[in-house]
């Protein structure tokens, strides 16, 4: 879930909303992790929660798989088997929550501790963070508690102007997720999102002494201002986004269709450069792009290609004198690299290099200002930027804190400002302020807030060898007071997909575990994106089972070097992490105690044979074609972890899942379980000896919430 390439986790230029944190995030955590949202105002008046959309994963929002949803009843008459199955579903369902009241019963004093502990930690480390403000000349914008405001930059007296409330315009259940100013301050556009749809609507108001509304639009995506009163946007449909409208609020006021994507492979966003010179429509599947051109001095012209799509090539595009700056994979290697062209010649043939990555590099984000460049970069783990000048024509490498495993963007409004602002993360780490000067050509710590510094936790960084020799990082938190590190808990946390890093933002959970003694271990497997686009490469599609033996070889290492032992090891994946996670618990399931799983993919061969599901030809791309390919097809279930459940001693499996939930719906998670749980139980009634351990298969089904952002309260609850 802003300016430059906003989220160049997702590398696709928009803006990222707050994923459930993954999860790939990104994203939609970015897995589907949660935590509390902190929204920031970008050049537009945009708003982006903390990003997690991991680079390597070409769309915001599609970290997640799309599973097959519980069919709803048609008013016509039913044969039979499908009323059979309704029952069967409903029966289940009433079962599973029963079992859930009564399991859960037992842990009302721990969660009271858990809660008061959170909720103590969040007011300490999170609450006096402060709303981002934005200034557009005298003007400054921000948001807070579902409301928007203005106040003067030189207003000492500290008023404010309330411009929008969720509440008192009747959308009281929903969070405002992106904000877009007019360029002349007449218009604001707000998208509101609802915690259990992904579809969300644009309310446009009309400000002045008495804001009004002007218009809302449901079922929108993305939108950009290309002039004073011609607003861009995209709709989505069934988690599909293929159609770019044009709507206009002065004179003739009209809307119409501008483009309209074809292929079901891809989904089209739309993106301002950072010089509000253009508009890019950007249509994205996982491996290739293609962008067109809206000139913002001409807003009803049509759209101008800048290349058309390769099969293979991913780009992305930003803008400065005239030149097209072009963030791609073009030649080799196949990695990210900035090329530029000039805006009437925008043709790959004229692509000239700018800046290539080192190898094993990912580029998390681009930020462009009108006489510098900044990279946001991960390399073996540790965090760096990289500074050039287009002036003088050269690049500055600055590694940043070895505490630090995320960045958090702050927005600049205006592409000719002197200073970059971001904010530095990780699990334990509250998110901390710094600023790069471009004046001073250097870093500078902000002294922002009261909040105290964490002091007591010690970060590793490892690298553990995979079956095939490759090596795989991990990055392990611990107490460094904390004496027999092989007897205190550890919890390992896994993705793998979509090219998508694991979320390593701040969460308040996290710093309570490591206060209270246990281990945080995050595998970087491949199919993840924390080493690049190869390192996701290698692990999608017919390379799968890689990201596994990673997982084991991870695993293996932390116990062999004295963190923890298996019997107090617990392992915490969601959405597409479930792949590797499920899996792991068939093929080794003695490496672990418990698994935790938030609406986990686990039937990877049903989903992918299904074409009619909204997502499932676009993620063929990540999974392979089963109903093409018969050797993908025995590939997909040699680990597929719903096909290998087998009769044996599992850990404890403890499953979240959303009623709501439109990629992940409950049918399938409910199928997963009732196998599980048979297979556990005949394991036991074969090996009935006194004194034996059966594991719990817990499920806890939300009626509310689903793959998508939720408030902190909700967080906090779950």
């Amino acid at each position: 879930l802003c300016v430059g390439l906003r989220n160049l986790q997702g590398l696709s230029f928009s803006v990222k909303y707050y994923s459930k944190h993954n999860h790939l995030q990104t994203v939609c955590l970015y897995g589907k992790t949660k935590h509390q949202k902190c929204r920031i105002l970008d050049c537009s008046g945009g708003t982006y929660t903390q990003r997690t959309v991991p680079p390597g994963s070409v769309l915001p929002w599609r970290f997640f798989s799309c599973k097959e949803g519980t069919k709803i009843p048609s008013k016509r008459k039913q044969n039979t088997s499908i009323t059979t199955s309704e029952h069967l579903y409903k029966d289940l369902l009433k079962s599973e929550q029963e079992n859930w009241n009564d399991v859960s019963a037992g842990y009302k004093d721990m969660t009271k501790r858990i809660k008061e502990k959170l909720e103590e930690l969040h007011n300490k480390y999170m609450f006096n963070l402060g709303s981002p403000r934005i200034r557009f000349g005298e003007n400054v914008y921000f948001e807070e508690n579902g409301c928007i405001f203005l106040s003067k930059a030189d207003d000492d007296e500290g008023s404010v102007d309330i411009l929008f409330s969720t509440e008192d315009l009747g959308f009281s259940d929903a969070f405002i997720q992106r904000i877009r100013i007019s360029p002349d301050q007449r218009y604001m556009a707000i998208s509101l999102k609802s915690e259990n749809f992904e579809e969300a609507t644009c309310v446009i108001m009309k400000l002045g002494h008495f804001p009004a509304v002007e218009k809302v639009i449901p079922s929108v995506f993305s939108f950009e201002w290309a002039a004073n009163d011609v607003l861009y946007y995209t709709s989505q449909k069934n988690l599909k986004c293929q159609n770019v409208f044009m709507t206009t609020f002065t004179y003739q006021k009209h809307t119409e269709l501008v483009y309209t994507e074809q292929d079901a492979r891809f989904f089209v966003d739309i993106y301002c450069t950072k010089d509000r010179r253009f508009l890019t429509i950007n249509s994205n599947s996982k491996t290739t792009s293609e962008v067109w051109l809206v000139d913002c001095r001409h807003p009803f012209k049509l759209p101008a290609l800048v290349q058309a799509r390769t099969k293979g090539l991913i780009y992305h595009i930003e803008h400065r004198n005239d030149e097209l700056y072009i963030l791609t994979t073009y030649g080799e290697p196949a990695e990210y690299k900035l090329m530029k062209a000039p805006v009437a010649s925008s043709g790959m043939e004229n692509w000239q290099l700018v800046y290539a990555l080192e190898k094993k590099t990912k580029l998390v984000d681009l930020e462009m200002f009108s006489d510098h460049c900044i990279m946001f970069l991960k390399n073996a783990g540790h965090l760096y930027l990289n500074v050039m000048s287009f002036v003088s024509h050269s690049v500055q490498s600055i590694k940043l804190p070895t505490w630090a495993c995320e960045f958090e963007l702050e927005s600049h409004p205006e592409h000719t400002t002197s200073t970059c602002y971001f904010q530095l993360t990780s699990p334990v780490h509250p998110p901390k302020r710094f600023a790069y000067s471009f004046k001073e050509n250097n870093l500078i710590e902000q002294a922002v807030q009261e909040v105290p510094i964490i002091t007591n936790c010690h970060t590793t960084r490892l690298l553990a060898k995979s079956k095939d020799e490759t090596l795989v990082p991990i990055t392990v938190f611990h107490n460094m007071n904390s004496k027999e590190l092989h007897r205190k808990p550890l919890l390992i946390h896994v993705y793998g997909a979509y090219g998508i890093d694991l979320n390593m933002s701040f969460k308040e959970e996290k710093l309570m575990l490591i206060e209270e003694g246990w281990i945080l271990a995050y595998c970087h497997v491949r199919g993840g994106g924390e080493l690049g686009l190869s390192w996701h490469k290698d692990g999608c599609q017919h390379n799968k089972l890689k990201g596994l033996h990673d997982l084991k070889a991870c695993i293996m290492l932390l116990h062999e070097l004295g963190f923890s032992q298996p019997k107090y090891t617990a392992l915490a994946a969601a959405s597409a992490g479930g792949v590797l996670a499920g899996a792991l618990c068939n093929t080794d399931p003695e490496l672990i105690r418990a698994v935790v799983l938030q609406a986990p993919f686990v039937d990877v061969l049903n989903t992918m044979m299904k074409t009619h599901l909204p997502l499932t030809i676009e993620e063929q791309e990540e999974w392979g074609n089963p109903l093409a390919d018969e050797k993908c097809m025995k590939y997909i279930k040699s680990y597929c972890p719903y096909q290998n459940i087998k009769t044996q001693c599992y850990p404890s499996v403890f499953i979240t899942a959303y009623e709501n939930d439109q990629r992940i719906p409950l049918a399938g998670v409910l199928r997963y379980v009732q196998k599980l749980r048979k297979a556990v139980l005949e394991h036991a009634s074969k090996t009935s000896k006194k004194g034996n351990w059966i594991p719990n298969i817990i499920l806890d089904i939300q009626a509310s919430g689903s793959h998508c952002d939720s408030s902190w309260e909700d967080s906090l609850n779950e």
